[in-house]
């Protein structure tokens, strides 16, 4: 029996379905359903009688749900008492972030991390690229960065997920199948970032690899005003999903011709030493959920 199929348990039933279930836990519905299936058949007996009106508890489930609030009680006493151990109650962990991450992905950690930590405070630096996020780490203005890999060796990175690069073009522009080619792609304006941004140079190194040079009509630095120039007919622009969201509805997106993505990872500086509340953060980040 798993920690997991619990509180899908405790979570279905004080919700009444799985999509609301799913939603609190952070998970699909399909991880949910498939949690409350494989404990009922570990236990032999059926949990919850499904239908049109949601989930509702049968009587043997009124009895297990008991014992497990009581059991999930205790392993969050249990994780109390390890905390208070360790000097969990109190202290900071300073984050570097680049816009994007700092924007789709932190705010959910903070969330986790804020249920299990209340007492350690976050703060939060954005930086327009990763480069401002290294250097935060490297004069100690930081203890966690978010950055891309592969990294240097004066750092410490782990890989958390990949974010794929997408071409975006207006609702006005027309293909004659779902595979944008390269041929599409440089005869139409672009609206990139400016030179001094990584994106730019990554997407020029990547179209360069295969013969490709691309029609620059405009260079702008924020993500978001790229996308709003896109989204009123103004060019394309090839951007990381993660950037680019949320995507404005009439916005046509495609894949590259040759897939392009950039892989993130959560860094700290090699051999510094860090204070428990870092490496709480840090296993907040390895429990919680990649993006995909």
């Amino acid at each position: 029996m798993k920690i997991s199929q619990l509180r899908s348990l405790v979570a279905v039933a004080d919700h009444g379905n799985f999509s609301e279930a799913a939603l609190t836990l952070g998970v699909s519905q399909s991880a949910v359903s498939h949690a409350i299936a494989s404990l009922e058949a570990e236990l032999g007996v059926v949990l919850f009688v499904r239908g049109r009106q949601g989930a509702h508890l049968t009587p043997v489930g009124e009895q297990l749900i008991t014992q497990a609030h009581q059991v999930l009680g205790l392993l969050e006493q249990m994780a109390k008492t390890a905390n208070l151990a360790r000097g969990l109650q109190g202290g900071q962990v300073r984050v570097a972030s680049f816009r994007s991450v700092a924007t789709h992905i932190l705010p959910k950690i903070i969330a986790q991390f804020r249920q299990r930590f209340p007492a350690i405070a976050i703060s939060i630096t954005e930086h327009d690229d990763y480069p401002g996020v290294e250097q935060s780490l490297r004069s100690g203005l930081a203890d966690v960065g978010f950055t891309y890999l592969p990294s240097s060796q004066e750092f410490e990175v782990r890989e958390l997920f990949r974010d794929e690069y997408l071409a975006l073009f207006p609702a006005t522009f027309e293909i004659s199948n779902s595979q944008l080619n390269w041929e599409q792609l440089t005869n139409y304006p672009l609206i990139l970032h400016s030179e001094s941004v990584s994106c730019w140079l990554r997407i020029h190194e990547h179209c360069a690899a295969f013969g490709q040079t691309l029609k620059v009509a405009y260079q702008v630095r924020e993500d978001s005003t790229i996308v709003s120039m896109v989204a009123q007919g103004l060019g394309a622009t090839i951007l990381p999903r993660l950037a680019a969201e949320p995507i404005p509805a009439g916005v046509q997106v495609y894949s590259l011709p040759v897939p392009l993505e950039r892989v993130i990872g959560v860094a700290v500086l090699a051999g510094a030493l860090q204070v428990p509340a870092v490496f709480a953060f840090l296993e907040t980040l390895k429990e919680s959920p990649s993006k995909q």
